[in-house]
């Protein structure tokens, strides 16, 4: 998993696209997170703000990058532009559909460029069908997925907002699978490749083990699927000290083990009932069994059971939880910010890029003269504001 050596051309903005770039910037590429002079990346002026007064969404999706400060909307930017494109293995853009068009960075204009490109677009429903320029954001597309709703507990119950921007975090990572997959594909003998993933979509695809039952009409509802607290053995109970526990024990012998260890085996062979009363009896015997003692009380007590019992953290406690620790996700970037790291082990380690998220422009200079460009021209095209560096 090292992608040293590959290039990036990085157009997005705001969370799920540089999620996407950030994850391949973990894995060794070289990322290029091209900017509008002046204005950068929005999210760099989101709160909240690191110690360092930068953005923390920027600062947690945006390290290891170089910024190029350029503006597309001049004939000049562009033309700078398609010089690195000319070189680069990959375009990520987040776009609304067309807007490459008025841009001039279009697929079919880079392609003529460069024919080899893995060229990914972004978007919240794709770039074709009805919805394709409709505007949204995270909760938007949790709501078309119909994820929202199954969040609610019951039918009248309200849908309840994840507490992770869901669709914009699994279609960057999505679309950073997409693209290796593409520069897999491009290195076993095929070309350039476009990519048109929608937020939308990954989020549905979610939904994969609740397909067959929703389209042979019987859609899941809220609080009835295996997944959304209809089964007993798999949902979450409230603890003696108000906190929660979680319960998955699917597997038969996941349930068996569970009832030996809080010593109720007179339970076990309602594992699998499909009657209703005895459905709301088990889950009513269950709560008052936790009720018996606090979320920690619990954790001690089934500690090396495979009763498949877990206590509801919340995110900050998760990230203090000695196993991430051990296992090295949460690191502290050279800003003092605290950030994760790819979710993944290469080898024992875990691939995370080195530097800081760059200042607005910090690198249009290197960049433009490593591509052959003049140092009197750059000064003359940062003078026009084409350009942007950290002293304009």
């Amino acid at each position: 998993m090292d992608l040293s050596g590959i290039e990036v051309l990085d157009l997005t903005r705001l969370l799920p696209g540089p999620a996407a770039t950030q994850f391949l910037a973990d894995l060794g590429a070289d990322v290029l997170k091209i900017e509008a002079p002046g204005v950068g990346d929005y999210a760099r002026d989101l709160p909240p703000f690191t110690e360092a007064g930068i953005g923390a969404i920027f600062d947690a999706v945006n390290r290891g990058k170089r910024s190029v400060g350029i503006d597309l909307k001049r004939e000049e930017g562009r033309a700078l532009f398609y010089r690195l494109a000319a070189d680069a293995d990959v375009l990520v853009e987040g776009f609304r559909p067309a807007v490459t068009d008025r841009l001039g960075v279009d697929y079919e204009t880079i392609a003529a460029h460069n024919p080899d490109i893995i060229y990914c677009s972004l978007s919240g429903f794709g770039q074709t069908g009805p919805l394709a320029d409709t505007v949204g954001h995270d909760l938007t597309y949790e709501g078309y997925a119909g994820l929202l709703d199954l969040t609610r507990e019951a039918e009248d119950a309200s849908p309840q907002i994840p507490g992770f921007p869901i669709a914009d975090m699994a279609g960057g990572t999505f679309a950073a699978f997409s693209i290796v997959a593409a520069l897999l594909s491009r290195e076993l003998g095929g070309g350039g490749e476009y990519l048109d993933v929608s937020l939308t979509e990954v989020l549905t695809a979610f939904g994969q083990p609740l397909v067959y039952d929703a389209v042979a009409g019987d859609p899941p509802r809220p609080g009835q699927t295996p997944y959304s607290g209809g089964l007993p053995w798999y949902d979450v109970y409230e603890t003696a000290d108000g906190g929660h526990v979680t319960l998955a024990a699917l597997e038969p012998r996941f349930w068996q083990s569970f009832c030996e260890a809080v010593d109720r085996e007179e339970l076990a062979s309602l594992h699998g009932t499909d009657d209703t009363a005895e459905r709301e009896a088990l889950r009513e015997e269950l709560q008052s069994l936790f009720q018996e003692r606090t979320r920690e009380e619990w954790m001690e007590a089934l500690e090396g059971s495979e009763a498949t019992v877990g206590p509801v953290l919340t995110f900050a406690e998760a990230l203090e939880h000695p196993h991430l620790a051990e296992r090295g996700l949460i690191h502290e970037g050279a800003s003092g910010a605290p950030r994760l790291g790819l979710p993944a082990l290469v080898n024992g380690e875990r691939p995370t890029a080195s530097s800081d998220s760059p200042k607005l422009g910090a690198d249009t200079r290197d960049v433009l003269t490593a591509a052959g460009i003049d140092e009197r021209r750059i000064d003359a095209l940062v003078a026009d504001g084409v350009l942007a560096t950290p002293s304009t």
